[in-house]
This record gives structure tokens, C-alpha cells and sequence, in this order.
């Protein structure tokens, strides 16, 4: 069975009387609440971190490994997941990732050195690289009319991506009123509730064909998405010296193998012809931009309100307030616009309308009246963000056989976890360029923050309008 290819054109409007069933209902709100969960898992400490060092004995320099490491193996095994879920089961899957988040969160809410905390943010990570596109897979099975598989993929764009906003506000209220650990502690009852209802009102699913497991593709592009991560890590921290250069020429012959290999391989990990499906390939290299651009916003709008401004991280966190309400606003409109706009169309202006809108930043000064227009350009750039982010899953899992929803959802996903790792370093690189990596003034981290939100937000541009022009061209071709 194929599933309607709707990267083409509008979405349809919903027949009369098409509604979700009780069942239905419930498994969204399982499967949104655990895509919400992983997505805040990334940065629910990222406000936290120099109570965790102090707490735990990390340097300053080592901080940044608390969320590195997470990232790391989240997105680096994502796509492996999702496609050994099309095989042995992605409720199967969905629910072993449950077990281990809760485990890994009770690790991490006890540790008591620097190592325990590590292998607990390690494990959060694969948690994430297996329940992500499970869910995601389960989501786009469950409701496969049209109409509907839209409106709950409007719902996951917004639990996906507002989640890693909500983190950090999160994360500075269990820090200012209880403590850093209670970030790993408030898991643990939403992976047990999950746990114990998915299996009464979420169907397994699988692959109709079950064939071996690609282990060489599999290992590929692990060790290539490791090691191209590492070396991006490394450039916004260090520079390009030797590691990370070496790093860096390392995934590129690692990832290329891979291709070699998927090109000759049956039952490939990801088939090459999916990739080379313009809607495929352009959607996955927009969602690095959609969520690169906006989690890095988030990180330096966050510089900018405690270093530049001197507020509180609680602070920090409710000014993202903004980006949480533009992002829900945008999944909730954002469906009822597919049914008028086709989803390739869309896509391109919105993302060239995200970036469009984080350069009024670019204005800021150090007087805390700049707080306000900042919200509300950030709330706008929230609101194309989401909308650009549910363009990309539309047409990421409406263009592939039913059988490899797991492998789509699982590459959608890794776009959006590699996107997310990746982004903060890139854009990293270009604030260290032009302030150093030593004490700097306020003056100066402000001169900084001005080129790193300058650089994200003219990509972001540059890109949408090129997508726009591609995708509208190819427009009448077939996938």
C-alpha cells in the first residue's frame, strides 16, 4: 500500500464527519506527550548547567559534554531506530525506549559525579534516538485519512518543536524552586504512565515484508553522523584545528561509503531512491535549517537576557515564552493553511519568513526595553517555524510506502535531531570569530550576539527562498 503523496498539493479538506475516534484521541495524547518529553529532554538543563557544575565538579570547559553527549546519540542512532522498528515492532520499540528513559532519568536525578551524570544524559539520548520516530511512525499509521493525519502531525510539529523552548523555561523553574535534579526526576512518572496505556490504545505496527537488518548502512551512518557532530562541536568551541578538522573529513568518507553501500544493497537502510526524491531530500536539508536556526536563537536569546541584559535564567526562560505561544498558535493554523497551500510551496516561504524574522535582533541594544519588540519578533519567527516544520513532516511521510513509514519518520527525525545538535555550534563559531574565546565586555558579546543571530537568520532566508524556487518548479514532476 502506498500512502497518498501530498508534497504535491494542498491537503484536502477533511470530509464531513471525519473525526478522530475515543481510541485515536488517546494514542495522540500518548504519543504527543512523549514526543513533548523528548524534545524538552534536550535543553530542560541548559539553564541548569553552572548548577550542575558546581554541583558535580565539571569544569567549565566540560559543561557543554552534558548536552553534547545527548545530542550525540540522538541523533546519530535515530534512523537506525526507527528502521528497526519497522521490523520488529514500532509500539515494540516506542515502549523499550519508555524503559529506559525512565531509567536512564533516575540515573541521572541521582548522580553524584560527573561520570554517572554522563552515562545518564548517554542513555537519555538513545531513549530518544528509539521512542522519537517510533512514535512518530505509530502517529502517521494510525491515522492514515488524509485530513486527519495532517492535523495530528500539526499537533507533533508543535509538541516536537516548542518542547525544546519549554525546556529551558522548565528547566529555570525546577532549578530557581526545587533543583537541578528534578529535570531527570519529572520523566520518571510520564514514561511509567506511558508504559502502562500505550498498549491499550495504540495498535503494533510493522513492516509487511520483513527482510535482514543493513548492519553495514546502519554502522555507516552512525559512525559518520558521530563523528560529523563531534567535528561541528568542536568548531564552534575550538576553531577548526587538527580533531576537528579530522572529524569533519572523517564523516564525509564515512557518509559517502554510505551511500556506495546503500546504492548496491538490498534492503538498504535508507534506499537511494527516497533520496533522491527532490521532496525527500529538500525537505530533510530544510529541517536542518528550521531547527538549527531556531534552537540557536533560543540559546543566544538566552546570552543576551542574562549577560547582556543581567536578568535571571527564570527570566531567560519565561522571555521564550514567545516562541512556545507563536509555535502552539502555528499548529493549531497551521493544518487548515495545508488544505489551501500546497505543503512544497509552503515550506520555502516559511522557512525564508523564520529567518526573515530573526533579524530585527540584529537591533538589540543593552537596554532592557529592547525585551518587548524581541518577543514579539520572536513570536512571529516561531509562528513560520512551525509552520515550516509541519510542511517538512507532511511531505516526509507522505511520500514513501506504508512499509517504510519507520525509515521515514526515522530520517525526518534525524534531520531534526541533527539540525538541533549541530545548530548552536555552527552558529557558535561565528559568535567565537568575532569576540574570541577569552573574558569579553558586554559591548562585545552583544557585537557578538548581533553576528551569530545575523548569520543564522540570513541562511534561513537564503535557503527558503531557494527551496521555494526549486520546489516550485519540480512541483508538477513526479517523486
Amino acid at each position: 500500500m502506498t500512502t497518498a503523496d501530498t508534497s504535491t498539493t494542498a491537503v484536502a479538506a477533511p470530509p464531513a464527519g471525519a473525526r478522530m475516534t475515543g481510541r485515536q484521541v488517546a494514542a495522540l495524547v500518548v504519543l504527543l506527550a512523549s514526543q513533548f518529553m523528548m524534545a524538552a529532554d534536550f535543553s530542560v538543563l541548559n539553564v541548569a548547567l553552572p548548577e550542575v557544575g558546581v554541583s558535580l565538579g565539571f569544569s567549565t570547559g566540560s559543561l557543554q559534554w552534558i548536552t553534547t553527549t545527548f545530542a550525540l546519540c540522538a541523533a546519530g542512532c535515530t534512523l537506525v531506530f526507527g528502521r528497526v522498528g519497522d521490523y520488529l515492532g514500532r509500539r515494540r520499540i516506542f515502549t523499550a525506549g519508555m524503559v529506559l528513559l525512565a531509567v536512564s532519568s533516575l540515573v541521572g536525578g541521582i548522580a553524584d559525579s560527573a561520570a554517572m551524570l554522563l552515562v545518564a544524559r548517554t542513555l537519555q539520548g538513545l531513549a530518544t534516538a528509539a521512542v522519537t520516530p517510533a512514535a512518530l511512525a505509530l502517529l502517521t499509521t494510525a491515522f492514515t485519512e488524509p485530513a486527519l493525519r495532517t492535523r495530528a502531525l500539526g499537533l507533533n510539529s508543535v509538541m516536537m518543536s516548542s518542547g525544546f523552548s519549554v525546556g529551558a523555561i522548565l528547566g529555570g523553574v525546577l532549578t530557581d524552586v526545587f533543583s537541578w535534579r528534578w529535570a531527570f526526576f519529572v520523566n520518571i512518572p510520564v514514561a511509567i504512565a506511558a508504559i502502562v496505556v500505550v498498549p491499550f490504545v495504540v495498535d503494533e505496527s510493522r513492516a509487511a515484508q520483513r527482510s535482514r537488518i543493513d548492519l553495514p548502512g546502519a554502522l555507516l551512518i552512525t559512525l559518520g553522523l558521530f563523528t560529523g557532530i563531534y567535528g561541528v562541536t568542536r568548531v564552534g568551541e575550538e576553531g577548526l584545528d587538527l580533531t576537528a578538522g579530522a572529524a569533519l573529513i572523517a564523516a564525509a568518507v564515512l557518509l559517502s561509503v554510505f551511500w556506495a553501500v546503500e546504492s548496491r544493497t538490498a534492503g538498504a537502510l535508507v534506499p537511494v531512491k527516497v533520496l533522491r526524491k527532490p521532496a525527500i531530500a529538500f525537505g530533510n536539508v530544510a529541517a536542518l535549517f528550521i531547527f538549527g536556526g531556531e534552537t540557536a536563537l533560543i540559546f543566544f536569546t538566552g546570552l543576551y537576557v542574562q549577560n547582556v541584559l543581567g536578568l535571571s535564567p527564570l527570566v531567560a526562560g519565561l522571555v521564550l515564552l514567545g516562541i512556545g505561544v507563536g509555535q502552539i498558535i502555528a499548529g493549531i493554523v497551521g493544518p487548515r493553511l495545508l488544505r489551501r497551500v500546497s505543503p512544497r510551496t509552503m515550506l520555502g516561504v516559511s522557512l525564508a519568513l523564520q529567518g526573515a524574522f530573526m533579524l530585527p535582533a540584529l537591533w538589540a541594544t543593552s537596554d532592557s526595553r529592547w525585551l518587548i519588540p524581541l518577543i514579539v519578533t520572536q513570536f512571529v519567527n516561531a509562528f513560520f517555524s512551525m509552520t515550516a516544520a509541519l510542511c517538512f513532516m507532511v511531505i516526509a511521510t507522505s511520500s514513501v510506502d506504508a512499509d517504510e513509514q519507520g525509515m521515514a519518520t526515522g530520517l525526518a527525525t534525524q534531520s531534526q535531531q541533527v539540525g538541533i545538535a549541530i545548530g548552536i555550534p555552527l552558529v557558535s563559531a561565528a559568535f567565537t570569530t568575532v569576540v574570541g574565546r577569552g573574558t569579553v565586555t558586554t559591548a562585545e558579546e552583544l557585537t557578538g550576539i548581533h553576528v551569530a543571530i545575523g548569520v543564522a537568520g540570513v541562511s534561513q532566508l537564503a535557503v527558503g527562498l531557494l527551496l521555494w524556487l526549486v520546489l516550485r518548479r519540480k512541483s508538477g514532476s513526479p517523486q
